[in-house]
């Protein structure tokens, strides 16, 4: 019998935070700081949880991305991928996923980052992803999130949509932070911070 395998990105495949990652590499190191020095307020109000994660999100988005076009943004999103992600991928847990794949496993990424830069390194694995979308307007970024933040509760609704976990008898779900606690307890084997 084929077993579901569902794969938190950040933090669980990877040692860091690629939303984080890839705004340094669009940016560069001097307008990401910069950045993230005006942004300091908003990060504060996040932390002491007076704004929701995907308002802060997307007063981020905004700030570095609104306005930039689809066809760019998508291309920096391909490079990243490939220069950037692969440097950030755990040992221990691309073992794992890999151990999954081989044995025919149906395994998707889960992540609150955007389709945009996972997208690619997931098409590369062979593997499906479920992530969050950006909202584009005229060919280019708003600086909101279409839809919601596939964060939470928002990972388990959108799994839900695309297949039915009661299809299988074993679910496995890595995770490594409160975003993912919810589809932790789909699993009949839950990883948590397991790498």
């Amino acid at each position: 019998m084929r077993r579901l395998v569902l794969f938190d990105f950040d933090g669980t495949l990877t040692s860091g935070d690629t939303f984080i990652e890839f705004i340094k590499f669009y940016s560069g190191t001097l307008r990401f700081y910069l950045g993230f020095l005006l942004l300091s307020p908003v990060l504060v109000l996040f932390k002491l949880k007076i704004i929701p994660n995907w308002r802060a999100k997307e007063y981020v988005l905004t700030y570095f991305f609104k306005g930039e076009h689809l066809n760019k943004f998508n291309e920096k999103g391909r490079s990243f991928a490939e220069i950037v992600v692969p440097n950030m991928i755990r040992k221990k847990a691309i073992d794992k996923f890999n151990k999954h794949r081989e044995q025919g496993d149906l395994v998707i990424i889960v992540s609150a980052s955007a389709v945009n830069w996972v997208k690619p390194w997931a098409d590369q694995q062979g593997v499906d992803l479920i992530a969050t979308n950006l909202e584009i307007e005229n060919d280019r970024l708003t600086g909101r999130i279409r839809g919601r933040n596939c964060y939470g509760p928002e990972k388990v609704s959108r799994i839900s949509q695309q297949i039915d976990t009661h299809d299988y008898l074993e679910v496995y779900v890595y995770g490594d932070s409160r975003g993912d606690r919810e589809m932790l307890e789909l699993a009949t084997h839950p990883f948590y911070k397991k790498f």
